[in-house]
């Protein structure tokens, strides 16, 4: 549990970090100066953060799963988003990190973006419990069921249904 919980926030975080270095060094945005844009970073986030944690899109099938996360990934992330810009009243200094500024955390793309990706993919991690193996201890038992009592194994044909009955299998004589 630990394990994926330490993957779920690296991966959040760069995710989140990639996004927001993409708003500060490629469209120079340092601050989100309104709402539309705070909340279109975060659903983009969001969703970036839903295909790539958890069961990634392409695992095998995973597709769907990952579809589905991106959805509500981008829905948990604006409201992330609106949460930090509503209730958390934390200056964040950065400066030290150049171009990223000082403001509230909800302001700046360079503290915000990546905590959101970094929560939501910790969830994503943990909420992915991976395919359950069957282990050795339970195959004997998987195969004592296959046989009946005498050792041999047991065979089931299907009898044609009437209009008043429904099939049932009939065990075959030896």
């Amino acid at each position: 549990m630990l394990r994926r919980l330490f993957v779920g926030l690296v991966l959040g975080l760069i995710v989140g970090v990639l996004i927001a270095a993409g708003l500060m060094f490629g469209l120079g945005i340092r601050t989100f100066e309104g709402a539309f844009l705070a909340y279109a970073a975060a659903a983009v986030t969001g969703v970036l953060t839903g295909l790539v944690a958890g069961k990634p899109i392409w695992s095998q099938g995973g597709k769907v799963e990952a579809a589905l996360k991106a959805v509500f990934g981008a829905l948990l992330a604006a409201g992330g988003m609106f949460a930090l810009r509503t209730w958390v009243h934390v200056q964040v200094p950065l400066e030290m990190l150049g171009p990223a500024g000082t403001g509230k955390i909800g302001e700046l793309p360079a503290a915000s973006l990546p905590a959101l990706g970094a929560v939501l993919a910790m969830f994503l991690e943990l909420d992915n419990t991976g395919e359950a193996e069957p282990s050795a201890a339970k195959a004997p038992a998987v195969e004592a069921r296959k046989k009946g009592a005498n050792g041999k194994a047991r065979v089931a044909t299907e009898v044609p249904a009437d209009d008043e009955e429904e099939a049932r299998p009939k065990r075959a004589k030896h």
